[in-house]
């Protein structure tokens, strides 16, 4: 990886991505992508007192020729004109706009491209060296393709993100999913390219969209080797899930050593989420940026940098969630379980449903799931499938 000319001189461990603007992509007022969880997530960290304005510095806008890193012009334009109110519904159909998932709206571009943007800023002050981690919670759009929009994705912010770390710092990149959903978007945005390393942990394509992430999709070419999928099986709890996800990750870090780790951090694998079918709790939002971090300073001098994703439970979930990524990059440990009642008095009024009080989950949250165990041993299996091709090497050896 080429060198910064100020890598001795870091400034900080972390810095937040966010201003207003990451609120204008918003699909419709009953659609289930939120962002203004963005807002209850920030909120929730200033009322706790773990975050200030000097922590934050805000987005800005990717260049069409930095979206072209990934997506094909033609697509850009499209989206451009459909923000304008100026594309046909046939060709808004070509390019998957203007579907229930991915309903054209005003000013979509630009909002999009502000997504976009937000996680370069997180990449060039990490690789830049003026801080060691970035949270940019606006990104982790994972569906979205060269040319088509998916799963409520325009633009795919980590893809550009990757391609930009390869072309602009000779990176190494590890991108790692934990979103219930299969990163399929960035997976095949990368599926012939040993250079980086895509890892995703997400509810089996067998009951939920998108329907990819086997354990046999393992790139292509030059690349076979370089994707790495772990599909849990329906109602997979914390211990499961923490388990597949800590072995899969260790592995595969390990084996493809890189100079930079990029966390998907979607929020939608929690037992309340309404879109998905997992069992998991907030132990698992704990655990997956603590190792993560721990990670980063083995491997990588600290390089970390994370965004958001899935999350659809944006009142009792996702704050809860997303914090706990900046609050372990920053050591900040709440002083008792209880949540702010300030941020509870703020929001409960607009909430529909009753909001947690605590950082950690009630009990009984979680249905308590009959076939545990065998859930449980079916994921070790799929774990040990998915990294036969790492371990096949290291026993050779």
């Amino acid at each position: 990886m080429a060198k910064s000319a100020n890598e001795s001189t870091v400034k900080r461990d972390s810095v937040f991505i966010y201003s207003d603007e990451l609120l204008n992509y918003r699909f419709s007022a009953d659609h289930p992508f939120n962002q203004k969880r963005l807002q209850l997530t920030l909120d929730l960290l200033r009322d706790s007192g773990f975050i200030n304005d000097e922590d934050i510095i805000p987005p800005r806008s990717a260049t069409d020729e930095e979206l072209a890193l990934v997506h094909d012009p033609a697509y850009i334009k499209a989206v451009q004109l459909a923000g304008r109110g100026e594309l046909s519904k046939d060709k808004a159909d070509n390019f998957g706009l203007g579907t229930e998932d991915t309903p054209v709206f005003k000013n979509m571009h630009e909002a999009s491209a502000m997504l976009v943007g937000g996680t370069l800023t997180a990449v060039d002050e990490v690789m830049e060296n003026r801080y060691r981690h970035a949270l940019s919670l606006g990104g982790g759009l994972h569906h979205g393709f060269r040319g088509k929009a998916s799963g409520f994705c325009i633009y795919n912010d980590s893809s550009v993100a990757i391609r930009y770390m390869q072309q602009k710092y000779n990176a190494r990149v590890l991108y790692v999913d934990t979103d219930a959903h299969h990163g399929d978007g960035v997976q095949w945005s990368f599926y012939d390219d040993p250079s980086s390393c895509t890892l995703s942990i997400h509810e089996t394509g067998r009951y939920l969209f998108p329907g990819t992430g086997a354990v046999n999709e393992r790139g292509h070419g030059k690349g076979y080797g370089y994707s790495f999928n772990i599909p849990l099986d329906a109602f997979t709890e914390d211990n499961s899930f923490i388990e597949a996800y800590e072995k899969s990750f260790r592995k595969v870090i390990e084996f493809f050593k890189p100079d930079i780790i990029l966390t998907q951090n979607g929020a939608d694998a929690h037992c309340l989420d309404p879109l998905t079918h997992l069992s998991s709790t907030i132990r698992t939002y704990e655990e997956i940026p603590r190792i993560a971090h721990e990670l980063a300073h083995e491997y990588c001098d600290g390089r970390w940098i994370a965004v958001g994703g899935g999350g659809y439970d944006i009142w009792r979930v996702v704050p809860r969630a997303w914090s706990r990524i900046w609050m372990e990059m920053t050591g900040a440990v709440p002083e008792s379980d209880h949540i702010p009642q300030s941020w509870l008095d703020k929001w409960q009024g607009e909430s529909p449903v009753p909001l947690m009080k605590t950082w950690s989950d009630p009990e009984g949250v979680c249905q308590e799931i009959p076939r545990k165990r065998e859930i449980s041993e079916k994921n070790r299996q799929t774990v040990e499938k998915a990294l036969y091709p790492i371990l096949k090497i290291k026993n050779k050896s």
